[in-house]
């Protein structure tokens, strides 16, 4: 008899290249303290040439099978969240598929920006659920440096590269499980937070090729605004859902975004700072990555045992937002 879906494994991977705010500094007009008193990020991992988004997915998925006993062939489904694919065409997670040998596997990619992973955790949670598969692997990945407009310091200091991943199976008799997850979308604000160039709407031509169309474009204040109310009535909901009180939770994981969001979600969710997850300073903002690596760094360090309460709050272009709250 299956009691929910647990989280089984996790995995994460960072390229190896730092790029810090002195780095960034010597082609941009900015300066360590300008970015780390607006953001609180230090330094940010930028993939190497030739590795591309499917292949940081797939070295984080390589260590959460590991980490859950599992071998690739015995996945029955890969989603793979991410707004910087290896092509439009096909799917990234198809190309995970390929490198892990995960053959017998259902792969497809899901588009939701910095909540991708906890739209992916809600989508798998609901399938096995439903008896269709019994396993999943979910990543978040994310390679930021290609659509990254470097020349342009409001945007350019934020982003960084990286994945995440996290195997869901039925859970049984005294593990944890995913208790309550929560997704929304406000589609009125997507121009907020967009690449607009690349598509459809607005393809690369010749004409258009040095206007750095396909590259992040942002409004930061309104962004801010937007995200702190977002974030706070999601994870709200997943917590009331779940039966918790804010004494209940051992560690908030929130979207690794900007400093001055996480404090301010922690402030309203009456969580105290020290039991909130950070790593923005080592890696900026990695997108529908940055919660799958939080959650497995949180997890490696030792930061959650054994029936501890965890919630998962993200926010990200749409606008769109995602919370989970976790029985570990």
């Amino acid at each position: 008899m299956t009691h929910g879906v647990t989280i089984a494994g996790t995995g994460s991977y960072l390229p190896e290249k730092i790029l810090t705010n002195d780095d960034l500094s010597k082609f941009v007009e900015t300066s360590d303290e300008w970015i780390v008193t607006r953001t609180g990020i230090k330094e940010r991992r930028i993939a190497a040439e030739g590795e591309s988004t499917s292949h940081l997915g797939s070295k984080a998925a390589e260590k959460a099978l590991e980490q859950a006993g599992m071998a690739a062939e015995e996945l029955d489904l890969i989603i793979v969240a991410t707004i910087t694919p290896d092509t439009l065409t096909p799917a990234t997670a198809c190309y995970v598929q390929q490198q892990l040998g995960a053959t017998k596997a259902v792969a497809f990619d899901i588009s939701a920006a910095c909540s991708g992973f906890l739209y992916a955790m809600k989508i798998a949670k609901r399938m096995i659920e439903s008896g269709a598969f019994e396993n999943a692997l979910i990543i978040g990945a994310e390679k930021l440096s290609a659509f990254v407009n470097w020349e342009d310091r409001t945007t350019c200091v934020l982003f960084g590269d990286g994945a995440g991943a996290a195997i869901l199976r039925a859970s049984e008799e005294g593990e944890g499980r995913i208790l309550a997850t929560d997704i929304g979308t406000d589609g009125k604000q997507t121009h907020l937070l967009n690449i607009p160039g690349g598509g459809s709407a607005c393809p690369i031509t010749i004409d258009n090729a040095g206007k750095g169309l396909a590259t992040l474009a942002m409004l930061g204040k309104e962004v801010f605004k937007h995200a702190v109310t977002r974030m706070k009535n999601s994870a709200n909901l997943v917590i009331e859902r779940a039966g918790l009180q804010p004494d209940d939770i051992a560690v908030v994981i929130p979207h690794q975004a900007n400093l001055r969001i996480i404090d301010a979600i922690a402030s309203r969710l009456a969580v105290p700072n020290d039991r909130v997850f950070v790593n923005l300073h080592k890696y900026g903002n990695t997108s529908a990555a940055a919660i799958a690596i939080a959650l497995d760094e949180a997890h490696r360090e030792g930061k959650m045992k054994r029936g501890d309460k965890i919630v998962m709050v993200a926010f990200g272009a749409g606008l769109t937002w995602a919370a989970a709250a976790i029985e570990w």
